[in-house]
């Protein structure tokens, strides 16, 4: 059973000028359900998790709709303001839609890099926790020492990191990122996308370019800690649906057949609590 564990849908007319510009005009439009649907039948993936990609109350109750009307998707994961005097009560109230596993504070667009692992985060974060929900971390390599920080202070916070927390794959570089990986990787609560990575690569990225990447996040996570997403629409830009999925089959075809299965679908359902 296949997951695509990461995807969006978005409506320009909502987003009021935010992310994608018209300059990335493979994504400068609508995206729908009806969009994806036919990706989903030819590739055999049965369910997706559906992520916000916009700060906003609004467009979170907009991806709970959808997700109430299309059965594929199997799980949403939103997005609150977690610094609000009413956090808890708002992390209560989505708590409460059968779909709502997750929130996703964006901090790659957030200015305080250590934001993530500021103690006056503690109400809502406890309150996730305390709902069974978990907690997407939208990071760059930046970001990492502070998202160490805040697993360790909830341990009992499931906490997923995107697109292996986009590591500069263009330049062919690790800097600290393997390192703080490994770090994170220790922590049993810390889960990692196989996503984004081919949008991280230069232009006409190969296998061999990504391979040193995943290898890494496979070594310190483990093959039942990662969890395969398409990230699209904006896989667009890098090649596309079939051609990530083609690579991520590619780069786990050392793996066995039930590690494979994990990573492609067992473990999101583990991970988000899918059913």
């Amino acid at each position: 059973m296949r997951i695509d564990a990461h995807q969006h849908f978005w409506q320009l007319a909502a987003r009021a000028g935010s992310w994608p510009p018209p300059s990335l005009a493979a994504i400068h439009r609508d995206f729908a359900p009806a969009d994806l649907a036919p990706l989903l039948a030819a590739h055999g993936i049965v369910g997706t998790v559906l992520v916000q990609s916009l700060p906003s109350a609004a467009d979170t109750d907009y991806l709970l709709a959808l997700a109430e009307k299309h059965s594929f998707i199997r799980a949403v994961v939103g997005w609150t303001e977690l610094l609000a005097p009413g956090a808890p009560a708002n992390i209560t109230r989505l708590a409460s839609q059968a779909k709502l596993k997750g929130l996703r504070p964006m901090l790659q667009d957030i200015e305080d890099d250590a934001w993530i692992a500021d103690p006056t985060l503690a109400p809502a974060l406890n309150a996730m926790a305390e709902h069974g929900l978990r907690l997407d971390a939208l990071v760059l390599p930046r970001h990492l020492p502070a998202l160490l920080q805040c697993a360790r202070d909830y341990p009992a916070l499931p906490i997923v990191i995107d697109h292996a927390a986009k590591p500069p794959i263009a330049d062919a570089a690790f800097g600290a990122w393997r390192e703080d990986m490994a770090q994170l990787a220790a922590l049993p609560n810390v889960h990692c996308k196989l996503s984004g990575l081919v949008t991280e690569a230069r232009p006409g990225w190969n296998v061999d370019d990504l391979q040193p990447y995943v290898r890494h996040v496979l070594d310190v996570f483990g093959p039942r800690r990662v969890i395969w997403g398409s990230d699209w629409p904006v896989v667009d830009l890098a090649g596309g649906y079939a051609a990530w999925l083609a690579a991520s089959e590619a780069l786990l075809a050392h793996l066995g057949q039930q590690d494979r299965d994990a990573v492609f679908g067992l473990n999101a359902c583990r991970f988000y609590g899918l059913k």
